[in-house]
């Protein structure tokens, strides 16, 4: 296991330099090879938007997030995606690209329900806050999302979970890091299915 610190990613991220978040996330799978990974796996999002530079030149292979969340989709059938998770996530190309590829429709909140999510992930979560207030404005979320249609939402962040849990949300949930997880003890097991 490897990797730079957030801020590193965040000082790249917020120039909108997302060259600069794949040359971390390179560093981070050459000292894996090095040591003897099979393969790679980067439990965060919003990097993911740094994903195709990244795969064309990683000395090792790597699972993607946003396709073990469309497989999770797919095989439960859900056909429309409420898509939560930083401003980056919510607003960036990842899950679009990889949702229409696979057939699956989605959703994503408003401008001012993605500003106050992205400010409870950076301002709260990540720094171990736990607000009811803020786990009141996810569900609201999550409820307006289901009015449109949404037949599950994407946990996005990996710090979502903290607070969003398929026992409070108005809809099932995809928890994108527990989803990738699974996947990659899938894969370092040999298992196929589930």
């Amino acid at each position: 296991m490897h990797t730079h610190s957030l801020g590193e990613y965040m000082d790249f991220i917020d120039r909108d330099d997302w060259q600069g978040v794949a040359d971390l996330m390179l560093s981070s799978a050459e000292k894996l090879k090095r040591v003897g990974a099979d393969f790679l796996i980067c439990p965060d999002n919003t990097i993911h938007r740094s994903f195709a530079a990244v795969a064309e030149r990683s000395p090792l292979p790597w699972l993607h997030i946003v396709e073990e969340v469309a497989a999770e989709a797919r095989r439960r059938g859900f056909q429309r995606l409420a898509i939560t998770g930083t401003r980056y996530t919510m607003e960036g190309p990842i899950y679009p690209e990889v949702l229409e590829r696979n057939g699956i429709d989605y959703r994503v909140p408003g401008p001012v329900d993605r500003g106050e999510i992205n400010r409870i992930i950076f301002d709260e979560l990540v720094n171990g806050i736990f607000k009811s207030e803020s786990l009141a404005v996810f569900l609201a979320v999550i409820e307006d999302m289901k009015a449109e249609g949404c037949d599950a939402v994407v946990l996005g962040c990996t710090e979502i979970p903290l607070i969003v849990t398929p026992e409070n949300s108005p809809l099932p949930v995809l928890d994108s890091t527990r989803l990738l997880a699974r996947a990659a003890l899938k894969k370092a097991v040999g298992s196929p299915g589930n």
